[in-house]
């Protein structure tokens, strides 16, 4: 057959999934998950742009309210004779199991496609390991592995093929984010070529079986002991002949496109003696680091595992080294109890009989949760088969200073492929940075004969977080799937980060700096820590600057400077020619923009020749080199031990982004994922353009300003005299409406502020004056300390007891228990979550649905969820997506249980007669108001105190108070929350959530109903409307909302 010519294009793994799946699918049952959504987001558009599939139809794709129910609908549609697909990660995939079993034992050729993510343990992580497939090993579906975006697109096709030819569903899975959002120049199915391939018999013999009133059976039938196991072996023919079906149908795809796909793929020295046996992306970087060390005079090899599931021993034996010597197996999961993790182990068995069963067989754990493995990793994979002590069970990536199992890699060598051009962009989340490398990918990897790979790390906050963008270009395929590590050009997008952040440790000697900065030569020279000044003097850095923001602010794009810097960027770095680069810019830009009017596409073509025209190198000050040392950076202290010793040792190391460098110990007192309340307090970000300012002449004292702040930065006090007298010297306050005695002060966390503006434009103001207007950061950063000191002083029971916390300005006196979240500028969602906390936040239970809101509520390091000065706060958990509100009821019923023992206790003492009459009295109170939460919160520290003196008594009374007072932080009445959006409660939870309505347990639920998934690109939920501003599942989305009843 000869090889085809294929069409190159630039997308990532998901999207090269997404278009090869299409060919093969009648039906598509999806429910959304990240980081697999955009998957199912492709096809979806496919079908409403009238693409055909193979079958010369529009694919009919159907959004479930789960996975379980997708997997459910993928089940009934296979059954029925409709090629059916789904696309799912994580507990998503979880879910399908059961229907997966059933698929398989039925001979059903599904095909699931998996960005392969890490499963929630101790704590949930939306980034990719091996966790998930692994839990499917034993379901009888095949499993095939892709290490990268082409192969997405190639071993795509052979998943639908060999599931068709094989009668057997197929879990096709490659690496979350790492391959599912890395950008890749590929070359790109035509749909033509995959209709010769297809076994058109197998098609209609799959059609022909279909369940059918016109020619019927009864299937899914109850066997007992007698004959299910037998019936059950009758498959193992059918799993006999699978693994030579897939091989047969890679053949297929290898004689269109010359390739050499197999089940398993050797790579490396002929004569090789230390070999890898690994599956996944980090195959890559393996086979960039065998590159290296053979160059070297190394002996090293890799074997790529392809087909995982059938299993088939000989296929890996064809393709080993006869001159191995040893071999070491990793596995990108974890199985903690496990004599080994999976692949280890069916890597002994298939060894165990064989030529190469004396030879010894390490065993290797890397990657979880996407962490990232660099070339110095896997050279001590090597290294460590090379010693005479090698360790036997071992993990890489990371420090374990706990149970000594890590390689050590002190190595900071450079294996990217000569004439690669690495890059590295630090940006603010929703500033644009992302978009704009992303354009650039495809202006590079579409126009030229370049190619060109993206890839994106980002913190947990929403927008206002930390974006690295690394991108790398050059001749040669580009294999490294780790970060940037030896960048040619980086450029910062925030001048806030120069002190947060080590930003140029990693540009090469000669290298090209880019910060978009107002700064000039003297006032680099302050801000900049001397760590990078020296640095840039040392290492002949050229440095440039352009003022972005201001650009933006003349151009009328605000914030939104992306176009300016990725101008920028083409014309330091030449990559493109730069009149080429500038007319390749326009047309993204007119492509990107052009349905939100000429002047939005005129504002970007500004953008363009002015981030070309304005950048302005920096002649370096000789001085620099003789830079000294900077401050070290202030501990945080305070009272609170655990929390200090949390923010000082993990928070402050994550945020400055040295996260991968903390060791195991510094896990051990979070091992089971508890952490202490508060810490958002101490991060100080910093990253808003303008903030708030009060101007006292013009305020009303509404607190409509603090009532609207998403993230409690701006806050009504009330002081005293004293107060005022003690005060930061420039504190403005004014009389207090209705308490004369008081003085009422407005104050702004300048450096928490994200400068969404919520507050300026609720203002109503006096006279058509606000009392609020945005101003730079920089003329509001003295503010801060009057907001921190503020902030310590008493809440005053004369303030409270006047303005109630019924009425909007009285809640505003409650101290916020949300404050500072990662949430987006304006959002909405925190807003009402605050509100609540200064209502019950002192008393709360809160179970938190998997989602946006358990993003900004919970994301480490940040504990937005806070406590009052008596330690008191919001209980906060997680437990999945689909149960939370069976998570909630749970939390009820053991308060219940818990509080009814401690009141019989209470009531013994009471009857004993042994109790004195205020004692008595104390506990008659606890008990009148035993199902009031926020009166039993009074009564009960009452009793406490009255228990007290009881148990000093060694009567029954005594005994009895000394068993309540154990579990005193039991006795009072809790309220109980739900919280979640309406995925969770209309959606995936909405069986739990009906359960427990009407179970009539005193509970709460707030839903928290923005109509899309925030969390997952925006897809439609069940009560998407018509008029929904969801930005994805444009044929799906057209539906009315669903009524509740």
């Amino acid at each position: 057959m000869a090889k085809i010519n294929r069409q190159t294009k630039t997308m990532d793994g998901n999207n090269a999934v997404g278009h090869v799946s299409y060919a093969f699918t009648d039906v598509a049952a999806i429910y959304p998950i990240t980081p697999s959504s955009v998957m199912a987001d492709d096809v979806d558009k496919y079908a409403a742009a009238g693409r055909e599939n193979l079958f010369g139809q529009q694919v009919k794709v159907t959004e479930m309210q789960s996975e379980a129910g997708a997997a459910g609908a993928v089940h009934g549609s296979l059954m029925a004779g409709a090629l059916t697909t789904t696309f799912t990660a994580s507990q998503g995939l979880l879910l399908m199991i059961p229907n997966i079993y059933k698929m398989a034992g039925e001979f059903l050729p599904g095909v699931i496609h998996v960005s392969a993510r890490t499963l929630a343990s101790h704590a949930l992580s939306i980034f990719g390991d091996h966790q998930d497939i692994y839990a499917c090993r034993q379901t009888g579906s095949a499993m095939l592995c892709s290490n990268n975006p082409q192969e997405c697109m190639d071993l795509g096709a052979v998943a639908h093929l060999a599931a068709i030819e094989g009668k057997m569903p197929f879990i096709h899975f490659f690496d979350g984010f790492r391959t599912s959002h890395e950008l890749q120049k590929i070359n790109v199915w035509d749909y033509e070529d995959l209709r010769d391939i297809t076994n058109w018999d197998a098609v209609e013999e799959f059609r022909s079986n279909a369940l059918n009133p016109e020619h019927p059976s009864t299937r899914g039938t109850a066997q007992n002991d007698d004959i299910f196991f037998q019936a059950r072996e009758a498959s193992n023919t059918h799993y006999n002949k699978l693994a030579g079906v897939v091989k047969n149908c890679m053949d297929k795809v290898n004689g269109k496109l010359g390739t050499d796909y197999k089940p398993f793929n050797y790579y490396g020295a002929e004569d090789a003696e230390n070999v890898i046996i690994a599956m996944g992306s980090g195959c890559e970087t393996i086979e960039e680091v065998i590159d290296y060390l053979n160059a070297n005079g190394k002996k090293v090899g890799l074997i790529k595992v392809r087909l995982y599931r059938p299993f088939v021993a000989q296929y890996l034996l064809d393709v080993m080294p006869k001159t191995v010597k040893k071999v070491s197996v990793l596995d990108r999961t974890k199985e903690p109890g496990s004599i080994g993790e999976p692949l280890y182990l069916d890597i002994l068995a298939a060894l165990k009989d064989s030529d190469f069963s004396q030879i010894p067989v390490y065993s290797g754990r890397y990657g979880l949760s996407s962490k990232d493995t660099t070339p110095a990793d896997f050279i001590a994979v090597y290294k460590n088969m090379e010693s005479e002590t090698p360790k036997k069970l071992f993990t890489i990536g990371i420090v374990d200073d706990v149970t000594e199992l890590s390689l050590e890699s002190n190595e900071k060598i450079d294996t990217t492929p000569k004439g690669t051009t690495s890059c590295k962009f630090w940006g603010l989340g929703a500033d644009g940075t992302v978009g704009a490398n992303k354009n650039s990918i495809k202006i590079i990897g579409d126009n030229t004969d370049m190619y060109a790979q993206g890839y994106f790390a980002y913190d947990s906050k929403k927008s206002g977080g930390l974006t690295v963008s690394h991108l790398r270009f050059g001749k040669s395929p580009i294999k490294s799937t780790y970060y940037v590590n030896h960048a040619d050009f980086v450029a910062c997008h925030n001048p806030s980060y120069v002190d947060k952040y080590d930003i140029v440790k990693d540009l090469k000697k000669g290298g090209i700096f880019l910060l978009n900065c107002g700064w000039s030569v003297e006032e680099l020279s302050k801000h900049l820590p001397n760590k990078m000044k020296k640095y840039i003097a040392l290492n002949d850095i050229k440095f440039y600057t352009i003022d972005g923001i201001k650009i933006g602010k003349e151009i009328g794009l605000g914030g939104r400077i992306n176009t300016v810097l990725q101008s920028a960027f083409f014309k330091l770095t030449g990559i493109i020619e730069p009149e080429k680069a500038v007319k390749l810019m326009k047309e993204a830009a007119k492509k990107s923009y052009g349905r939100k009017g000429e002047k939005i596409v005129n504002m970007n073509y500004e953008a363009i020749d002015r981030g070309a025209q304005d950048v302005k190198k920096v002649e370096i000050p000789s001085e620099w080199k003789n830079a000294g040392e900077d401050e070290s950076k202030a501990q945080a202290s305070g009272d609170n031990k655990c929390l200090v010793d949390y923010v000082n040792n993990v928070l402050k190391p994550v945020n400055a982004y040295k996260g991968n460098d903390l060791p195991v110990s510094a896990f051990l007192n979070y091992a089971d994922g508890a952490v202490p309340n508060g810490s958002a307090a101490y991060e100080k970000r910093g990253i808003a353009v303008d903030v708030p300012e009060w101007k006292p002449e013009n305020c009303i004292q509404c607190n409509f300003c603090s009532f609207v702040c998403p993230h409690a930065v701006i806050r009504s006090f009330g002081i005293n005299d004293e107060e005022a007298q003690n005060a930061p010297a420039e504190l403005k306050y004014i009389n207090m409406t209705g308490l004369p005695e008081m003085k009422f002060a407005i104050a702004v966390s300048t450096l928490d502020c994200t400068g969404c503006g919520a507050c300026a434009m609720i203002c109503p103001g006096k006279k058509g004056e606000k009392a609020l207007v945005m101003s730079p950061i920089d003329t509001q950063m003295k503010k801060q300390v009057e907001f921190d000191y503020l902030r310590t002083l008493p809440i005053k029971e004369e303030v409270l007891n006047k303005f109630r916390d019924t009425t909007v300005k009285g809640s505003q006196f409650r101290q916020p228990l949300l404050e500072f979240s990662g949430a987006c500028g304006g959002c909405a969602e925190t807003t009402y979550a605050k509100l609540i906390t200064q209502l019950y936040g002192n008393r709360m239970y809160l179970a938190n649905a998997t989602g946006c809101s358990s993003i900004w509520g919970g994301s480490a390091p940040s504990t937005p969820y806070a406590a009052d000065e008596n330690g008191h706060g919001v209980a906060w958990a997680n437990s999945l997506f689909e149960d939370n509100a069976e998570f909630g009821l749970g939390m009820a019923l053991a308060q219940k249980a818990n509080r009814d023992r401690l009141k019989s206790y209470v009531e013994k003492i009471l009857d004993s007669g042994e109790a004195s009459e205020d004692t008595c009295e104390s506990i008659k109170n606890y008990l009148n108001t035993f199902n009031d939460s926020k009166l039993n919160k009074k009564a009960t520290e009452d009793m406490v105190k009255k228990l007290e003196k009881v148990a000093e008594c060694e009567c029954e009374g005594g005994e009895l108070a000394r068993k309540t007072l154990k579990n005193k932080d039991m006795l009072s009445k809790k309220s109980i929350w739900m919280m979640g959006g309406d995925g969770w409660s209309y959606d995936i939870g909405y069986g739990g959530l009906d359960h427990v309505l009407a179970s009539g347990e005193d509970v709460n639920v707030f839903v928290f109903d923005t109509e899309v998934y925030s969390n997952t690109c925006l897809l439609y939920t069940s009560p998407s409307p018509r008029d929904s501003c969801a930005s994805r599942m444009p044929s799906s989305a057209c539906k009315k909302k669903k009524k509740k009843k």
